[in-house]
């Protein structure tokens, strides 16, 4: 899949000073864990973060990216190290920007803002309330 990058002063904040930065990725990953098998978090000083594994579909790299990619001190997340089949189906991703709902969002790649449950489903992961979205957190947009 590649590299994705991301904002480094946006996301989730899952560490301070005391805790390892690579792990609380890790674990925040597993707790969730969208279909990555003996996953492996590694961290450099510039907030990039190497994703290693083995993943059960293009789906789950692609929410692993975002759950790593969406946290704060992240500026960059590498897949090269997972492997995973092709994806099959057509994804777009997408930055939330202020004002943005997920209704909007589902109008105006989906045709129909009824259709938000979609991305909210290709991102429950990412996204644990529909209502709560944020500027500069990255989504996935499931286009079939």
């Amino acid at each position: 899949m590649g590299l994705f990058d991301f904002a480094y002063n946006m996301g989730k904040k899952l560490f301070g000073n005391d805790e390892d930065p690579k792990e609380e990725i890790k674990k925040h990953i597993e707790e969730d864990n969208p279909g990555v098998e003996d996953l492996n978090v590694e961290m450099g000083e510039d907030g990039k973060v190497v994703l290693s594994g083995k993943a059960s579909s293009a789906d789950a790299v692609e929410k692993a990216v975002l759950m790593a990619g969406n946290v704060e001190g992240v500026t960059q997340v590498d897949t090269s190290g997972v492997e995973a089949p092709d994806q099959e189906k057509e994804v777009e991703f997408y930055e939330i920007k202020s004002g943005d709902t997920l209704w909007a969002i589902a109008q105006k790649f989906l045709g129909n803002g009824a259709r938000y449950t979609e991305i909210f489903e290709a991102n429950k992961e990412v996204i644990k309330n529909p209502d709560l979205i944020y500027p500069g957190q990255k989504i996935r947009i499931p286009l079939d």
